[in-house]
């Protein structure tokens, strides 16, 4: 584990990335009390550019451009780690169950994965978000479902590898139950994997609620990065400021983001661990 931390931490660009990271957390922490009136209350003149008393400018109804991008850092990093952290739970016990039992079961699994892959992933999340209303719940249930077979194929092929290992082999000798076996010895080794890809899931999460957020079929209730682009695309030309620095925000967090999966997968990854 240390000795991870210390290849993690020789990778300059990992280490900023987790910086911005860093900030942006702060900045979900800090919001309601940077901005106790929230984003949606109007703050000032319509279309203020960037100056002392509004420091990122205000949009059409006059909203806090600033509030509205620190409010959406919270909103992007919640769906996001929300609808990673799920995919990757799912995906892992399904692609277990098919890497470990094989057989019919493997089968059958494995055609339910490549069912939902061969969908366009954001044609089933606005389908699925469209099906259960826009809300914070939706848009990661439509984050899951269409992010889990990508981390179901990974974990299946790291068990149908493993399985033919001797302490596999002793273990099941030893009369070891299937579910022993598979949370006791093989998904701990393939851990380093799944966390990498799991840390690259939440910049993908984060760029599909974005999405989906520009189109309306986010929470309106709540602020986000998506939605502040939306409601800033009519008045692009006069006020850039509404749609770039929500957009720069999407670029840096999912940019940072990249970096640091990156550098987990160079300290996790055992066969880069060996140059």
């Amino acid at each position: 584990m240390l000795s991870g931390i210390r290849r993690f931490a020789r990778n300059r660009m990992a280490l900023l990335g987790a910086l911005v990271i860093l900030c942006v957390c702060f900045l979900t922490v800090a919001a309601p009390f940077l901005y106790p009136a929230g984003a949606f209350s109007l703050a000032g003149p319509p279309l203020q550019p960037p100056g002392w008393r509004f420091l990122l400018g205000t949009d059409a109804l006059g909203r806090d451009v600033a509030a509205g991008v620190v409010e959406g850092a919270r909103t992007s990093l919640l769906i996001g780690i929300s609808g990673a952290l799920s995919a990757v739970v799912l995906g892992a016990v399904i692609g277990g169950i098919a890497g470990y039992y094989r057989g019919a079961t493997d089968i059958v699994l494995m055609r339910i994965t490549e069912f939902f892959q061969t969908i366009p992933a954001f044609l089933l999340a606005m389908l699925l978000v469209v099906i259960l209303s826009p809300s914070v719940v939706s848009v990661i249930i439509a984050i899951t479902a269409v992010s889990w077979p990508g981390i179901a194929r990974l974990v299946r092929g790291e068990f149908v590898a493993l399985g033919g290992r001797e302490f596999i082999l002793a273990s099941a000798g030893l009369g070891a139950s299937g579910p022993r076996i598979i949370f006791r010895h093989l998904l701990p080794n393939c851990l380093s994997a799944i966390i990498t890809v799991g840390s690259l899931l939440v910049a993908t999460a984060i760029l599909l609620e974005t999405g989906l957020a520009f189109l309306g079929l986010g929470d309106p209730n709540v602020m986000s990065w998506g939605l502040q682009i939306s409601a800033g695309r009519v008045t692009l030309r006069s006020a850039w400021w509404v749609c770039t620095f929500p957009g720069l925000a999407i670029l840096l967090t999912v940019l940072s983001i990249n970096l640091i999966g990156d550098g987990l997968n160079e300290a996790l990854n055992p066969r880069l661990r060996e140059r």
